[in-house]
């Protein structure tokens, strides 16, 4: 929850706007301003403020607690200039907080976090628990001083900067394992355990949890790299290992006990399977999703006399999952790049792509990202690029106009990628829906596009594909219509067309949409010149409803009330 507290007209009008744009998000706080900020400290997750941040840094000062349990906390000024990230940066997510209330209100947001500044990602944003001396290593990655990087394995991190690397008095140490951070050591914490869970029906709480952190502690490996507990479907419910998972911190996933029955497990039983259908329950269900069974089944200890043990639990270790990102880059302009697409980006230790859209983007890249960029016709090697980096354990992120899944990178990356990487797919804007956008309404109802391009498509399929279109009364839009070695297609689809559309069919023509460079123009179907046309250019067909209205092409929806 969001606490919001004002002071002013002024200050209340904004705190409204960001209540409104957050429904259920938000609490508004009345009343005097020091009683409204000690009330929302204790009660929400983060404040914004609309006061001065000396006001609200008096305020606060006596209620904080410590870089872990503070909220963060947001103040704006009062003429909606700035929202400051005042305190909780990382933890408290105030400096997200800042570009969120900035984006409602329409102010720059101030954040003076120093790797934020420096576009570094701090250790305590990666989202895995982090040990030790956190604050000097940081110190030392953002001064430039070598840091040596010591991980058991490749994980899919964010790009460090070029100094953190194989030498170094300052250590970034990534392992599962425990260890004793030095005095210049922080420890990343990867997810990289499951725990299978077997218990007797109303096994205490502490029985099962005192298996588990006993079986990690004895096995030399921390309770903080723990990524799920695993049972079997019937003890889903089972309230010594829910509880074992909530006092965790981690996800309880469950099994059929047929898929749990049909692993090999070295120390299978008669009691489960006859309680609840499968020869082993916890090293079956962490071995479930593959991995290195590291401490086979251990039973509970410490029982009341005359007792037998009711937990059981074994420890696997999954092997790091790369991970992919198809990111689609838009036709082009900037404000056409998705947030979602920009994260993305940002992530990625690894870009790979077409050289000149890698040009539109460097500079959004952290500093560290390894780059991989060819030209064109290289898509297949490109590919192959990406789904290789990923599989080494790296976070990719492989680029394409457009969206990336439409006549651009995803179709060859994903035939080539197996189930042993993570998979993420961005949506971009098409070059279809930004010439529409520029056209008018063309494609109100049912549409089509197809490339012209027969390189990889023979000519025969294109052809019936169009055919298909234009007996169908699709609107259609063509993608690569022409080039100097192709320059008979577009005429041959026209014609194709032209057997059932009326000449004066509008027909839409936009080169480099949403480009500095863009150009367009409304013709019609007999109107149209082929020579006209080029490589950066989309032609859009209309059907035989769509109709010119104020120089700009309209496709009906097709409703019933619509004359």
């Amino acid at each position: 929850m969001i606490g919001l507290i004002s002071a002013t007209a002024a200050g209340a009008a904004a705190r409204d706007r960001l209540a409104a744009a957050w429904p259920g998000r938000t609490r508004v706080y009345e009343g005097p301003v020091g009683r409204s900020v000690e009330l929302a400290f204790a009660e929400c997750d983060q404040l914004v403020c609309f006061l001065a941040t000396g006001a609200v840094v008096r305020l606060i000062s006596p209620l904080l607690a410590g870089k872990s349990a503070d909220p963060g906390v947001v103040c704006v000024d009062e003429g909606q200039r700035y929202a400051v990230s005042l305190l909780g940066g990382h933890g408290g997510g105030a400096n997200e907080l800042a570009a969120r209330v900035a984006d409602v209100l329409g102010c720059a947001p101030v954040v003076t976090t120093a790797t934020d500044a420096a576009d570094v990602p701090g250790l305590d944003t990666l989202g895995w628990p982090v040990e030790g001396a956190v604050a000097s290593v940081t110190r030392a990655v953002l001064d430039g001083e070598p840091v040596a990087l010591r991980a058991d394995a490749v994980w899919p991190l964010p790009p460090l900067p070029g100094n953190v690397g194989a030498d170094g008095d300052a250590i970034l140490r990534v392992t599962d394992r425990i260890v004793e951070p030095r005095a210049r050591e922080a420890v990343l914490r990867p997810p990289s355990l499951v725990v299978g869970v077997g218990a007797s029906k109303d096994a205490p709480l502490d029985e099962v949890l005192g298996v588990v952190e006993e079986t990690l502690r004895h096995a030399g490996l921390s309770a903080l790299s723990v990524a799920a507990l695993a049972t079997v479907d019937a003890k889903a419910q089972e309230p010594g290992i829910v509880g074992a998972a909530e006092r965790l911190g981690v996800p309880l996933v469950t099994y059929a006990p047929e898929k749990l029955a049909s692993i090999t497990v070295p120390n299978p039983s008669s009691a489960p399977l006859a309680a609840v259908g499968t020869p082993s329950v916890a090293e079956a269900a962490a071995l479930a999703e593959g991995g290195e069974l590291l401490v086979p089944k251990r039973k509970s200890r410490g029982c009341p006399a005359g007792r037998a043990a009711m937990a059981t639990c074994a420890v696997v270790r999954r092997a790091p999952r790369g991970r992919l990102a198809v990111v689609g880059l838009g036709p082009g302009a900037r404000d056409l790049l998705t947030p979602r697409a920009t994260q993305e980006l940002r992530r990625a230790s690894v870009l790979v792509g077409l050289d000149q859209y890698v040009d539109q983007i460097r500079d959004l890249l952290r500093p560290g990202t390894r780059i991989v960029e060819s030209g064109l016709g290289a898509e297949e090697e490109r590919a192959r690029t990406a789904v290789a980096e990923a599989r080494a354990g790296h976070a990719v992120a492989l680029i394409g106009s457009g969206d990336a899944g439409v006549y651009a990178m995803a179709s060859p990356a994903l035939a080539e990628a197996s189930g042993d990487i993570d998979v993420v797919g961005v949506p971009g804007v098409t070059a279809a829906l930004a010439a529409a956008a520029i056209l008018g309404a063309p494609l109100g109802h049912d549409h089509v596009s197809i490339s012209l391009s027969d390189l990889h498509t023979p000519w025969e399929v294109i052809e019936r594909r169009v055919r298909a279109a234009a007996e169908g009364d699709i609107v259609v839009t063509f993608y690569n219509p022409r080039s100097r070695g192709r320059d008979w297609q577009l005429p041959k689809a026209l014609s194709i067309l032209a057997e059932h559309r009326d000449p004066g069919t509008p027909t839409g023509v936009v080169r480099n949409a949403s480009r500095p460079d863009e150009s367009s123009r409304v013709t019609t179907l007999a109107g149209l010149d082929p020579a006209t046309v080029d490589m950066m250019t989309v032609v859009t067909v209309g059907n035989t409803a769509t109709r010119e209205v104020a120089g700009r092409m309209v496709t009906p929806r097709g409703y019933r009330w619509q004359s």
